[in-house]
């Protein structure tokens, strides 16, 4: 491990709060110029996931953001004239056609990996990679099929050999289509002056570094390490050279690094008030949404329904630079129904209220009824908010 000098910063928990709230997008005005592509590149990775309640995570991100921006906007910035490319990142992501070249060290680890959890056909591999040069773009079931059965589990081999040229950096997805990945050929796809594994695992890896500590603003090693999934060895081979600047955070108890050019103005502005996905990368980390925030996160969706305390999809909601409470919602037609809320205390009533309402009118819903609040002394402040913000 390289030998860090000594932090020469030292900051309140405060100040790490809000160095955190402004490096991903929620204390200042929003950049509504660059728009989705703006956010993505800010975050430098936005989550996929399946789950669709309100809308999918990959457009809940912007949103929480930038405000009512339209859901085929976000489609359309995302994968519109290859302006990004989805990879394992974190987990599934969507991340910025730039950073192509820097995941080439994830690229080279699957190539070179020992065994695979599905059993893939002679033949398959090649025959999949020739009817995308052939035919290309196309889903897995214009290929010949994603599925043997009904189960999610049970991949044809076309669907397990076009997914692994997509992680070999054979094949990538060019857009969604009904949710179905649509893949042609890297070679198509990618602009040339990218479409190299040129840089070796070092660069990668300090550049992922570097972007992660950009994008979480400070963070612990663990926190920089999740960003990208990285492992803690990799992180600590590269953070003396990957010009983040170690630091003190009252409270921690940790190492910590802040991206420079946080430090060098206080964080000030608006804070945005709003319904976060679960798979927001703000809450990405659970220790690190506890230590910064005091908020306990977990999504509940493959937790068995006895078992859940907050709901299927519990969304956070950020207000005043604080987590305040959660809202479990769901739609029937055209009214948002907030399944189970929790509040931190009755001061958080009116900001629940209004994620509620904004939440509904971007999502076409004219009324919002509230059926559960965990505290139920709290149900009645927070349904007067909601008259009269709907009034």
């Amino acid at each position: 491990m390289t030998t860090l000098p000594p932090p020469t910063t030292e900051l309140s928990a405060d100040e790490a709060r809000r160095l955190a709230l402004r490096a991903q997008g929620f204390l200042g005005a929003p950049d509504r110029r660059a728009g989705v592509r703006g956010v993505l590149r800010h975050l430098g990775a936005v989550q996929l996931d399946t789950i669709s309640v309100l809308a999918r995570s990959h457009e809940l991100v912007p949103y929480a953001r930038l405000g009512a921006v339209g859901r085929r906007t976000v489609d359309d910035a995302y994968w519109t004239d290859t302006h990004a490319f989805e990879y394992w990142s974190h987990a599934a992501c969507i991340l910025p056609i730039e950073e192509w070249p820097h995941f080439a060290f994830r690229r080279r680890a699957y190539r070179n990996r020992p065994h695979w959890n599905h059993h893939l056909p002679d033949g398959d591999y090649d025959r999949v990679v020739k009817q995308l040069r052939a035919e290309g773009p196309l889903t897995a079931t214009d290929l010949g099929g994603a599925k043997k059965t009904s189960e999610w589990w049970d991949w044809s081999g076309t669907k397990v050999a076009v997914e692994r040229a997509l992680m070999y950096g054979e094949v990538v997805c060019v857009e969604r289509r009904s949710w179905k990945r649509v893949y042609d050929l890297a070679e198509r796809a990618v602009p040339a002056a990218l479409l190299h594994d040129d840089l070796d695992d070092t660069e990668c890896l300090r550049r992922l570094v570097r972007l992660a500590g950009r994008s979480l603003g400070v963070g612990t090693r663990a926190d920089i390490a999740d960003y990208h999934r990285l492992k803690a060895e990799q992180v600590d081979a590269v953070i003396a050279d990957s010009g983040l600047v170690p630091v003190t955070v009252q409270g921690w108890g940790r190492p910590a690094w802040a991206d420079p050019a946080a430090l060098e103005t206080p964080p000030r502005g608006r804070h945005r008030t709003t319904l976060l996905s679960p798979f927001d990368s703000l809450v990405w980390e659970r220790a690190r949404t506890e230590r910064i925030f005091g908020f306990t996160h977990r999504l509940e969706a493959y937790v068995p329904k006895p078992k859940r305390v907050h709901g299927y999809f519990a969304m956070p909601v950020l207000a005043g630079g604080r987590l305040v409470g959660r809202v479990d919602p769901a739609r029937e037609g055209r009214t948002l129904v907030a399944k189970q809320v929790t509040l931190d205390g009755p001061k958080a009533a009116p900001a629940v209220a209004q994620a509620l309402v904004e939440a509904a009118s971007w999502v076409d819903c004219t009324d919002v009824r509230v059926e559960r609040v965990e505290a139920p002394e709290l149900r009645e402040p927070l349904t007067r908010e909601l008259a009269r913000l709907l009034a």
